[in-house]
């Protein structure tokens, strides 16, 4: 007879990288990312690309990141929760609110303006049947359901021109997010933010590049070490096959639901 337990659990691999182009000029990387795991399989994640343009880009970024994260696990989170959409989007825009007034604070204090520390900012909450992002700016979010098939749950947000973002402390950062909740058996989410957009995104029809994501979902789902796979995907981001095609830093987190 058996009795092993069968253990569900995430694998989360997550790394930022600083872009060949900041490295070049001796620049700070400018994103930020941080995640954690709740009570009942409830993964939360939160990544951010400071604008280059801002002098503490990277403030903003890790501010953002890690104020959001924090206002999310004091959150009750429960199945009852997870069940009402409009409580998970009150959820998201309220960490990003919660984000953004951190930014203000902190720039008051150093007698700066909130856009010195301008960031975008991407939040998603995921269990193993749900998955809610709310995002401000660019970068993307994706998830993978048991069939094998892939969804752009936000697409980049770009302003009139390439280049050109909505940032969380513009004034209407919140009213112009995306939001965006998926109720599929979920097996993968990724977040990234806009360095690795070409590369994992097609721009034309706004679905995500499989070549790019599959083979990097199955990465973490074998992680069984998560030291070594960050060492790992942090070499990927720092590849010839990354940097020749984007000199901007990159994020990437990856995150595959095991039942073992």
């Amino acid at each position: 007879m058996n009795t092993s337990k069968q253990i569900s659990q995430w694998r989360i691999v997550a790394a930022s990288v600083c872009g060949t182009s900041h490295s070049k000029n001796q620049q700070l990387c400018q994103d930020a990312h941080h995640w954690q795991l709740l009570a009942n399989n409830v993964l939360v994640i939160a990544a951010a690309d400071g604008a280059g343009s801002a002098k503490l880009g990277k403030v903003g970024s890790m501010i953002a990141v890690e104020t959001a994260i924090e206002h999310l696990s004091h959150q009750e989170i429960t199945s009852n929760t997870l069940a009402n959409n409009d409580f998970l989007g009150y959820l998201l825009t309220d960490a990003m609110l919660a984000a953004r007034k951190a930014i203000e604070i902190e720039a008051d204090i150093c007698h700066n303006q909130p856009h010195d520390l301008a960031t975008t900012l991407i939040v998603m909450i995921a269990t193993p049947e749900i998955v809610a992002v709310g995002q401000v700016g660019d970068g993307l979010a994706v998830a993978k359901n048991s069939m094998g098939n892939l969804i752009a749950l936000t697409i980049p947000s770009n302003g009139e021109y390439i280049n050109q973002t909505t940032f969380l402390t513009s004034p209407d950062a919140l009213e112009t997010a995306q939001l965006k909740i998926w109720r599929e058996e979920i097996v993968n989410v990724g977040v990234l933010t806009d360095g690795l957009q070409m590369l994992a995104l097609n721009m034309i029809v706004g679905e995500p590049h499989k070549p790019f994501f599959l083979p990097l979902f199955e990465f973490v789902a074998n992680a069984e070490d998560r030291i070594l796979a960050k060492e790992h995907l942090m070499r990927f981001l720092s590849s010839d096959k990354i940097t020749k095609r984007t000199d901007d830093d990159l994020t990437l987190v990856l995150a595959a639901f095991i039942n073992s």
